[in-house]
């Protein structure tokens, strides 16, 4: 044999070797991720064009108190979120106490509420003229404001309070999962060494559920840097309502992007910080002893704590400003039996629906390429790609106009030069800019959901189902799918609740005279006109109790060992 004819096979398996990386599911992946950046890389190439240079004059007068206010925002939501939603987590997977059922469905119902209408809710009950220090002033003859302190809602601590209410169900959804996704034996061990309920949950349960818990902490810090309706009503100065107003109210769109890209410095810098800190741990589970969770049954004083601590965010978060517009719906009733009120819920219920079934589709599609081949630059393409869920929408929005407006004029140009016909703006101001927005702004909830799923199914899997001649595809649907569809309806549920719910991408991108409830709403509540906002916020509401109750059972029930009997 000669030196040629031995060295072919070799030079062909090296062939071989460099172009294993070519298969559909990794090109795929590359592919919808460098869509979704796109939009993110537009900003940031916004941000470095030359325009009017405002950004010394930011520096030197604005921006610090930007920081200042955006930290503190974030300080106190993350603190209250994980407070109301570990504990409550907690509370309902593995204690037994009063209404108990009732309360793991319940305690997700704020998360239906957008945070701009609880704001204009408790704006209107609490203010001087509502009715809270009406009542109050009449029972002790109080005449000014000088004659009594009343905290003020329209302030920081306001806006932490509202943000906290309709934003703790991300850590209280996540953190129930993992509580319930626990094995029995580590937290019986725990017993036996004698520590009760608390001392557990500190010393095992919540260790072993952290890195979900920092899932839903992350995503709750970032909606509320994308806050805009209740920062901006409050009149709190921070980096989003910057963004709006440099943009807006100065024309200046290279400043708003290079807010925004400092506002993404601060995303970044929270996530590799996270990452940093765990770098090193592990959180799988010793043993794969599934049973139903301890049931600590609490008595006297403690049961009656529990009912008041599960049910004080569910009243406060839900059920008082739910009551509000209900009222207020009832008064304004001409309002939702027009024909334009059901045309506009059409249009929102089309645009979640579709932007939430493609993000899950397109989400896990990209989990699970990385899980396939796992090459360092498809996973920093994949993480860029997420970011999507940091940048405000606002300015995301003109980095998809800027995207599809070049893509238009590209189409236009071709058509002009090669059959002498003008296409226009195919793509800009339809519902596709509308749901591209959608999908770059909520992928990394699909993706993430999708991809922790993915973590907790073991390899063998895949290798058994590879020797029983499965591809990839095959596998995915076969064994993948079946054993992930809890957290893929998670991820449909949080999806299509923030989709009802969007405001600055809906308005920016929407087609000309195309309203959706989010709008509608914010036409009528931003001229405090909140009684003919009324329905239409109550209808953003109910749409998103059903995936809420839906949500709940599925999580309930993924659980290995769970049982249908009801156990007290």
């Amino acid at each position: 044999m000669t030196a040629e004819s031995a060295t072919a096979p070799m030079a062909m398996s090296a062939r071989k070797v460099s172009w294993a990386w070519a298969n559909p599911w990794t090109i795929g992946t590359l592919v919808i991720a460098g869509l979704a950046v796109v939009p993110i890389a537009a900003v940031l190439v916004i941000s470095l064009m030359p325009g009017d240079d405002i950004w010394a004059h930011l520096v030197s007068t604005v921006l610090p108190s930007y920081i200042y206010n955006t930290l503190l925002l974030m300080i106190g939501v993350g603190i209250g979120t994980v407070l109301f939603g570990v504990a409550s987590a907690w509370l309902v997977s593995t204690c037994r106490f009063p209404m108990r059922n009732v309360f793991e469905w319940a305690l997700l119902l704020p998360l239906a509420m957008p945070a701009y209408i609880i704001a204009y809710v408790y704006t209107d009950i609490l203010e001087f003229s509502g009715p809270v220090q009406t009542i109050l002033r009449g029972l002790f003859d109080w005449t000014t404001k000088r004659d009594y302190w009343f905290p003020e809602i329209r302030s920081l601590g306001g806006a932490v309070a509202m943000m906290t209410l309709v934003l703790y169900p991300y850590v209280y959804l996540l953190s129930r999962a993992a509580f319930m996704e626990q094995s029995v034996g580590v937290l019986e061990a725990s017993r036996v060494l004698g520590r009760g309920p608390w001392r557990s949950f500190f010393s095992v349960a919540f260790p072993l559920a952290r890195p979900s818990v920092v899932i839903g902490v992350s995503l709750v810090l970032m909606e509320t840097l994308n806050d805009f309706g209740t920062v901006d009503f409050f009149a709190v100065n921070t980096f989003t309502l910057g963004i709006y107003d440099v943009w807006l109210n100065m024309n200046n769109v290279t400043g708003a992007a290079q807010l925004a890209l400092t506002l993404l410095i601060f995303v970044i810098i929270l996530v590799l910080a996270e990452r940093f800190a765990r770098r090193k741990k592990r959180f799988h589970h010793t043993t794969s002893k599934y049973t139903a969770l301890p049931g600590y049954r609490l008595v006297g004083a403690k049961k009656w704590i529990a009912v008041t601590a599960c049910a004080l965010p569910v009243l406060l978060g839900f059920v008082l400003p739910a009551s509000v517009l209900v009222a207020y719906s009832v008064i304004h009733f001409d309002v939702t039996l027009s024909g334009d009120f059901l045309h506009i819920a059409g249009n929102s219920i089309m645009l979640s629906v579709l932007a939430a079934g493609l993000a899950v589709v397109i989400g896990t599609f990209m989990a699970y390429g990385v899980r396939l081949r796992g090459e360092r630059v498809l996973k920093i393409m994949v993480r860029i790609a997420s970011l999507g869920y940091a940048v405000p929408g606002s300015v995301l929005a003109v980095g998809v106009l800027v995207t599809l407006g070049a893509l238009d004029n590209s189409i236009d140009g071709f058509m002009r030069g090669t059959f002498g016909i003008s296409t226009g703006l195919l793509l800009s101001g339809t519902i596709v800019a509308v749901t591209y927005g959608y999908l770059v702004r909520f992928l990394a909830l699909s993706f993430g959901s999708a991809e922790a799923s993915l973590t907790k199914v073991t390899p063998s899997m895949d290798s058994a189902a590879k020797s029983l001649g499965h591809g990839a595809f095959s596998t995915l649907r076969r064994v993948h799918i079946p054993l992930i569809k809890g957290g893929l309806l998670t991820a449909v549920m949080l999806v299509f609740v923030d989709a009802m719910k969007e405001l600055p991408l809906t308005v920016i991108l929407r087609p000309f005279d195309f309203q959706t409830m989010a709008t509608f709403v914010h036409q009528y509540a931003s001229d405090e006109q909140i009684g003919r906002a009324a329905p239409a916020a109550l209808a953003i509401v109910g749409f998103g109790i059903l995936p809420v109750v839906l949500i709940s059972l599925a999580i309930t029930r993924s659980r290995p060992g769970h049982s249908r009997r009801k156990v007290e």
